[in-house]
């Protein structure tokens, strides 16, 4: 069997607050992605998976400790120095597309100019014809219109601004897209097209895509597997199938995100997911749950791809 682009093992992301308080952002999340396949992490805001993405690029503020493993091919990210991950991983090894591109821009230079520095920098490319050229291939694989190349950002709308930040991500040829919320704010047709643009860039078999986001129907769309995070707990894992369709997701709290959506029950989830800084011992969802009994007092383990003492099965993960 062919190894996974990314594997990650026992992943732990605490905050050490003033005081001596800890904040559990991210706990013993486990999870591969492989060449080929879109693994959508999904969940509220605020759930942690924004988190990960930072552990994962190595740009967790000072006062972050993690904890396991995130390997990349032979490199675990979570030990690697920052030296490493500037130098040989962010845009060479993981490509980032990011929530907001717009503001992840630099609002100051030209497209072009943009996609000319970043091609020199990951490619090692000189000369002036081949750096411009390369550009704007760059650009065509995203069908970002060469004529808008000499335009900044605050020119393009946000469907360009889009494809400009894809582009950048795909300059280096990593192996691993990470798609941080690349959805946001975007109207439900350029919605469509984004992830339409990810799937494409994935289909070839030479990358792999760690798309997160709390948008449900973008991750219907374009994920191969699904795996959903609440107070920093991976609960559920999953085929996206299985999870969108038959027979349906396994956990409470997975089965609530979907009955929330529009063409669905739209039917909200009673309560407030707990803070990171005061989780419960036992299941963190207990609280807002109708299957919740005293055993959930207890932690779950994730088995058999679900983290629930009382899972659905069958035909009543659809009710």
């Amino acid at each position: 069997m062919t190894a996974p682009v990314l594997s990650v093992r026992g992943m732990s992301v605490r905050f050490l607050m003033p005081g001596g308080g800890r904040v559990a952002a991210v706990t013993h999340a486990r999870f591969d992605v492989a060449a080929g396949e879109c693994l959508a992490l999904i969940g509220e805001s605020g759930c942690g998976k924004s988190v990960l993405a930072s552990a994962l690029l190595g740009l967790l503020p000072a006062n972050a400790q993690t904890a396991g493993e995130a390997r990349l091919g032979d490199l675990d990210l979570l030990a690697a120095d920052e030296r490493t991950l500037a130098r040989t991983v962010r845009g060479r090894r993981i490509g980032l597309v990011p929530q907001s591109p717009a503001a992840h821009l630099t609002p100051v230079r030209t497209i072009r100019a943009q996609l000319e520095e970043t091609v020199t920098v990951l490619t090692g490319v000189r000369g002036r014809r081949t750096v411009r050229g390369a550009a704007e291939a760059a650009a065509e694989r995203t069908a970002f219109p060469t004529d808008h190349l000499d335009r900044h950002p605050h020119e393009l709308s946000g469907g360009l601004a889009q494809r400009a930040a894809t582009a950048l991500a795909l300059v280096g040829d990593a192996p691993l897209l990470l798609a941080d919320e690349p959805t946001a704010g975007l109207d439900r047709d350029l919605v469509e097209h984004t992830v339409d643009e990810l799937r494409r860039h994935i289909e070839d078999g030479r990358r792999a895509l760690l798309m997160i986001t709390h948008d449900l129907a973008a991750a219907e769309r374009i994920a191969d597997r699904v795996a959903v995070m609440y107070a920093g707990r991976i609960v559920e894992l999953t085929d996206a199938t299985a999870f969108f369709g038959s027979p349906g997701p396994r956990h409470p709290y997975s089965r609530g995100l979907l009955r929330a959506l529009p063409e669905r029950a739209f039917s909200a989830i009673p309560g407030m997911p707990p803070e990171l800084g005061d989780l419960p011992d036992g299941c963190a969802f207990a609280p807002r749950c109708d299957r919740a009994t005293d055993i959930c007092g207890g932690l779950p383990a994730l088995t058999g791809a679900v983290a629930c003492h009382h899972p659905h099965v069958g035909e009543d993960a659809r009710a």
